[in-house]
């Protein structure tokens, strides 16, 4: 098994920062951001100016840094500054309710929120209810009554030596999705991207110091952080961030403009970026070299597509917001189209039964991982924490069999939770929001797999009373959810019914909604 060396005191902004200043990376493009392009000692600057600025501010080690922030290089000056100080960085979700943000906000007890202007409204409404942040600091034109990110790092010094940190300090914290619907922060620790970039990023895909990447996957996302951020900064490379949607006009547009090498995607976006493809007639990538793919497994007719029209395999894997990144996955040389791949080297796989024993080739089972760049457990979460955290174990709560070959196949989840567009979603989320509309009695969602193999969310709907089922309330409905959750969890399909199947004690039989799902088509 290989181990990557650490060294006892470590802090990760001096290894993805400012270690480049030493190697003569100074004047390299570190960040390509629309008109913007950060050299490593502008990096290396801005990120030493918001860490002068939150001391200035009095934050100590250890306590915690809120950032709601698009992909721009303010993203990243924050999250590195906090970290660099011994603080604790925590990238939010951009696409979040209020209500989500005051749960996160205090969950977390977040000191600080710096935020972005154009993502205010979404904390305007909680603001009273957030117990713990102290100072809310916003980037872009609007800060008010707020301070300004802007003024705050004109004001501060460009010079700041690192915090004191061993590589067993929290570093970050990531928010994962829970059984029970409320999200749980899982907490990163200083060596933690260290170990994942130099596994994955170097070794498995063979990253390297000329390589520019630009990810579909945002940065608040696992997925989304080391491809568009520390795996690049690992190498000495380049990283292209886009603060917009990534629909694929866009995306075509900065692989068209930037030439990016690699890219970084989900399913759901390349079956997108495929169909406009064929609509345009497209067949070119420019300069990439390797696609990348995880967050929900890729379905191999869209890997046959992609590299008949594009002659650019993608390398599918699975990683976790926990476990931080790809810990089995497809390479150079070595795929296997719908399969997940093999283990990474530096990472132990093993698949169980129910009652825990391993289980044999072929055999489905729940798919348990071994590395060094596990989280330390759920923030504040005991329960959880025990259920998924094993030792020197993690239960990733998927089901997988193995081949002759050490390859790993995708059977499913071990508990209801769907992936769409590479993004959880779960069914009582979608239950509740549909609930609450006047005309719906009560209803249960599934994952039913579309053409492309791709899983939508389909929801089973009772009406009220006097309430007519037809395509346009099919519409309503699903515009109800779209306005009332993120856009990724409404239900592609609707079927109305006269009554859901349930146990005895009235809980959904969601099997038997899969069963119904599958006999439609």
């Amino acid at each position: 098994m290989c181990k990557v060396e650490l060294p006892e005191r470590l802090n990760a902004a001096t290894v993805f920062v400012d270690s480049h200043l030493q190697r003569g990376r100074a004047e390299k493009a570190a960040i390509v951001c629309g008109e913007q392009t950060i050299t490593y000692k502008a990096l290396s600057e801005g990120v030493n100016r918001v860490g002068n600025a939150l001391l200035g501010l009095g934050i100590r080690m250890e306590e915690r840094v809120a950032i709601i922030m698009p992909d721009c290089p303010e993203c990243v000056y924050a999250f590195f500054g906090a970290m660099k100080i011994g603080a604790v960085a925590i990238p939010m979700n951009t696409l979040l309710m209020p209500a989500d943000y005051e749960y996160l906000l205090n969950d977390s007890r977040a000191q600080v929120l710096v935020i972005h202007s154009s993502l205010l409204d979404r904390v305007e409404s909680i603001r009273s209810k957030l117990r713990y942040v102290k100072q809310v600091i916003v980037a872009g034109e609007g800060a008010k009554g707020d301070l300004s990110f802007e003024e705050l790092m004109a004001s501060a010094s460009d010079k700041l030596d690192p915090a004191d940190t061993s590589k067993d300090d929290s570093a970050f914290w990531l928010y994962s999705s829970g059984t029970t619907g409320f999200p749980k922060g899982a907490i990163h620790l200083h060596h933690d991207m260290v170990v994942a970039a130099d596994l994955y990023a170097q070794q498995t895909i063979g990253l390297a110091e000329s390589d520019v990447s630009f990810s579909v996957a945002k940065l608040f996302f696992a997925y989304g952080l080391g491809n568009g951020l520390y795996f690049p900064l690992s190498t000495g490379g380049t990283t292209v961030l886009l603060p917009d949607r990534p629909v694929p006009k866009k995306v075509y547009e900065v692989i068209d403009r930037y030439q990016p090498t690699v890219f970084y995607s989900v399913p759901t976006s390349y079956a997108a970026l495929l169909h406009l493809a064929e609509k345009e007639g497209r067949t070119d990538l420019g300069k990439v070299r390797m696609c990348i793919s995880a967050g929900e497994p890729l379905p191999k007719p869209i890997f046959e597509k992609w590299v008949d029209r594009f002659g650019v395999e993608i390398y599918d894997g699975i990683g976790s917001t926990e476990i931080l990144h790809i810990f089995i996955s497809n390479r150079p040389g070595h795929v296997k189209p719908g399969s997940t791949g093999q283990v990474v080297a530096g990472y132990e796989a093993k698949i169980v039964g129910d009652d825990g024993k391993e289980l044999g080739v072929g055999e489905v089972g729940a798919l348990l991982i071994k590395g060094d760049s596990i989280a330390n457990g759920y923030w504040n979460k005991h329960e959880q924490t025990k259920g998924t955290f094993r030792g020197e174990w993690i239960n990733t709560h998927d089901k997988f069999h193995v081949d002759e070959d050490g390859y790993y196949w995708y059977a499913g989840r071990t508990d209801d939770m769907m992936k769409v567009s590479g993004l959880a979603v779960w069914p009582a989320d979608v239950e509740s929001i549909l609930a609450s509309h006047d005309a719906v009695l009560e209803s249960g969602v599934v994952g039913v797999p579309n053409k492309e193999g791709l899983i939508k969310p389909r929801a089973y709907v009772v009406l009220k009373d006097k309430q007519n089922a037809s395509e346009d309330l099919v519409k309503e409905l699903q515009t109800f959810v779209k306005t009332n959750a993120q856009p990724h969890k409404y239900p592609r399909t609707i079927i109305f019914v006269d009554e859901l199947p349930k146990t005895a004690t009235g809980k959904i039989k969601r099997y038997k909604l899969r069963e119904m799902a599958q006999a439609e088509g």
